[in-house]
């Protein structure tokens, strides 16, 4: 009969224990990352406070329908929920695209969640056309720029939703994002077009672009984000960074209630 090393207290694990058939494996609470020993946890600053420059392109062609450009609204407040903002932690900017590009408000130019979400919400519908490419080109260009409040060497995060396939070409600004260290993801509703979501997506390519046909029937579109695909990142900022894809996932996925 194989004991329960963790029920027995046979164990020198710091915080947690998780049994395993015949032996087990130590962990950490929630704010702490586990020590190179195995053993003893470390606690992060600030969890999902850590820095983090975020900035959401929507697209506001006129396929979206105004119904859904308010579920889109909804659903950027519910991540701003999740973040906590200030100078020193979560900056978040916020572009629209059609036919044109507008900056909606750069990142750090609010400095809290309240005056974030009033200001999403304020946010007008463009419509008109999808140039999804020349979006991707502004957000390298001027929206992870320290002119517009960019901090060097805070990860920089883009989220990016489309409705249907672009017109006009997005390979550049797309592979210029992603070797620029941007983590991208592709948010696709209706006629948006896989191969441009796994092209705007960072790797690995599969946890990173998530689609569905109707924001109302959402079924499950994603697996759950694992820590390994950050294995080369400080543990604690690397903790950070997961909750909040997770987080980006479970929001996507609980659209499916509303």
């Amino acid at each position: 009969v194989v004991s329960d090393l963790c029920a027995t207290g046979d164990h020198d694990c710091e915080q947690v224990c998780v049994s395993t058939p015949g032996a087990y494996r130590c962990a950490c609470r929630d704010g702490f990352s586990l020590n190179s020993d195995g053993k003893t946890c470390t606690a992060c600053n600030g969890g999902l406070g850590s820095a983090l420059d975020l900035v959401f392109l929507i697209d506001g062609s006129k396929s979206v329908r105004p119904e859904n450009f308010e579920l889109v609204k909804k659903f950027i407040n519910q991540i701003v929920d999740s973040l906590e903002v200030s100078d020193k932690q979560a900056q978040v900017g916020l572009v629209q695209y059609s036919s044109s590009v507008r900056q909606e408000f750069p990142l750090g130019q609010f400095k809290s969640k309240k005056d974030i979400k009033a200001a999403v919400k304020k946010m007008s519908y463009m419509e008109k056309g999808t140039m999804t490419g020349q979006a991707l080109k502004y957000l390298v260009d001027s929206s992870f720029s320290v002119i517009n409040g960019a901090r060097p060497g805070v990860p920089k995060v883009g989220i990016v939703f489309t409705d249907g396939r672009s017109q006009d070409y997005i390979s550049d600004a797309a592979k210029k994002a992603k070797d620029s260290g941007f983590r991208m993801f592709a948010v696709g509703v209706g006629n948006a077009v896989e191969d441009e979501l796994r092209e705007i997506a960072s790797e690995p390519v599969a946890e990173h672009y998530f689609y569905t046909a109707d924001f109302r029937t959402i079924s499950k579109i994603g697996k759950k984000l694992q820590m390994k695909i950050c294995v080369e990142e400080d543990p604690c900022e690397c903790k950070s960074i997961v909750k909040f894809q997770t987080k980006v996932e479970d929001l996507i996925n609980s659209l499916q209630q509303k």
